[in-house]
């Protein structure tokens, strides 16, 4: 499957990042190089309900410009407002190829869906941390993102 049957996964990496108070704003552009590495294995495997491969594209802004890309993430820098850049790649995506945005942001959500794109939350792609209290780890994998497998 090429890049071009892939289903695209835009994630916005400002939301995902702040979505866990983990001390992030301290590094920014470190915790989105954090980010990145986690979602390589996404790229291969694809995310909960979402068969792989998949074409991600994380973009960064503000003080995480600059992140390069790895094999499996593409890495795109917005020169303005990440939302900007989310909207435009969403709205690039070809008609007859599927785009799914990673962002709790309801604003860009809105923007996004109106192009057609699928939004999912942070926790599809960035699980909880483990609890403090010895409980086990929280995570994002029962998330469903369709009601059926998706198809193409």
């Amino acid at each position: 499957m090429s890049d071009d049957d892939a289903v695209l996964v835009i994630v916005d990496a400002a939301n995902v990042v702040g979505s866990v108070p983990d001390g992030w704003w301290r590094d920014r552009r470190g915790a989105a190089t954090r980010l990145r590495d986690s979602l390589v294995p996404y790229a291969a495997a694809g995310l909960p309900g979402l068969p792989g491969p998949v074409e991600l594209v994380l973009v960064v802004e503000g003080a995480a410009r600059g992140v390069a890309s790895v094999a499996g993430v593409r890495v795109d820098s917005a020169p303005g407002s990440g939302d900007d850049l989310i909207a435009e790649l969403a709205a690039g995506a070809s008609a007859d190829r599927h785009c799914v945005v990673v962002t709790a942001d309801r604003g860009l959500r809105q923007r996004v869906e109106a192009y057609g794109a699928r939004c999912v939350g942070p926790r599809t792609v960035r699980p909880l941390p483990p609890r403090g209290d010895g409980g086990p780890q929280r995570s994002g994998s029962a998330i469903r993102l369709w009601e059926r497998p998706y198809e193409k």
